[in-house]
């Protein structure tokens, strides 16, 4: 056993009562139980119903756009798709023409729809009744679809069915034969194209002159209803208006506008249009009797023929040799544009009869033959 010492005992005892001390100067630590807050069961009823109720109305809204519920019309409305479009373009296109709601919605369900296969290149006639599955369905080409292989095809003012035709052919839409065939034999469902023809001047008029996406080797037919259509759509309700209340029909303006994007220098539509008018409606007191005199009508009738018109073959026994038949020819000679239509549609009022081209590629308009025959004997005629 350890001896201890006095001092030592003493030494330990006071260190004891020290550390005694220093804990009961030491503030106590109260724990302190922490109390769970208790949530108000009405509150969270109410939370839940408003929740459910705010899901409801967004699913049904949804469900409305999807199913073509409750739409504020069943308008029609044109979409075209080109070959730079997109799932999501398509649905900026389709809500611009009020055909859907959600943009965002319905990009969702054309990619469970695997619309990219099924969605092709056209110009549609939608309605606001369809709905995404109709409108997807709506907007299908059988030539293809947007992955499929596309050519831009721009077809210029005044071209004949023949250099369309060949143009597309060149570009690869169909071969040329093909195209011919279905110019003559194909159905196209518009009231002034003549479905018992199988000539190729049923068409002639009626292929609007524009740039256009194909398919490659797209089916003949669709290829031409886009061109149609296109022209279609350009004959508006204010234009057919203006057919109704100008004594011809669709064909007739467009004949008299396809005679007149032959013979424009492209500034001067309505001028010529107030001559053919004019001479179209003279009874003998200025010369014409009716006599539109045009060349470029004859020369479709004389698609071969090369270089300037000579008499003998004024004399040609052909409808459209309008320097021995009086009136409009048969049908159109070309494709006319825009302008020529309005022109044709909306004639300038002048007092012309006569019209010579000048050596700086201008008409020059005469009230008379005098005047006519004094500018033909200038040195400022083209000849």
């Amino acid at each position: 056993m350890a001896d201890f010492k006095k001092g030592d005992t003493a030494n330990w005892n006071a260190g004891e009562v020290r550390r005694a001390h220093a804990e009961q100067q030491r503030p106590r630590q109260t724990t302190r139980r922490k109390r769970k807050r208790r949530v108000n069961p009405v509150a969270y009823i109410l939370f839940v119903v408003i929740a459910s109720a705010i899901l409801a109305g967004v699913g049904w809204l949804l469900l409305s756009d999807l199913c073509a519920f409750n739409r504020a019309s069943s308008a029609t409305a044109t979409v075209e798709v080109t070959a730079e479009d997109t799932v999501s373009t398509i649905a900026d296109k389709l809500q611009d023409a009020g055909l859907i709601k959600y943009k965002w919605f319905f990009r969702l369900f054309a990619g469970v729809a695997d619309a990219k296969e099924k969605i092709g290149i056209g110009t549609y006639e939608l309605n606001a009744d369809m709905d995404y599955r109709a409108l997807i369905t709506g907007m299908r080409n059988a030539s293809g679809n947007m992955n499929a292989a596309t050519v831009r095809v721009t077809i210029p003012e005044g071209y004949t069915v023949a250099q369309t035709i060949a143009l597309l052919a060149k570009n690869g839409v169909n071969t040329e034969d093909a195209l011919l065939e279905a110019a003559k034999t194909g159905t196209f469902d518009y009231p002034y194209i003549d479905n018992d023809s199988e000539d190729l001047s049923r068409l002639e008029g009626f292929l609007f002159p524009d740039t256009y996406e194909f398919y490659k080797n797209e089916k003949p037919v669709s290829a031409l209803e886009r061109l149609i259509s296109n022209f279609d759509r350009k004959m508006d309700e204010d234009r057919l208006a203006l057919v109704e209340s100008s004594g011809y029909n669709i064909k007739e303006i467009l004949t008299i506008a396809s005679l007149i994007e032959k013979e424009t220098d492209g500034t001067d539509q309505r001028q010529i249009a107030s001559v053919i008018y004019n001479r179209l409606s003279d009874n003998g007191s200025h010369g014409t009797y009716k006599m539109l005199n045009i060349d470029a009508s004859l020369l479709y009738a004389l698609p071969d023929h090369q270089g300037a018109l000579t008499n003998e073959d004024k004399k040609v026994d052909s409808r459209y040799n309008l320097y021995k038949y009086a009136g409009l020819p048969p049908t159109p000679i070309a494709n006319p544009g825009l302008a020529s239509i309005e022109a044709a549609l909306e004639p300038d009022t002048t007092d012309y009869y006569y019209y010579a081209l000048g050596k700086d590629g201008k008409h020059r308009f005469s009230k008379t033959l005098q005047e006519h025959n004094a500018f033909l004997k200038s040195a400022d005629y083209a000849g």
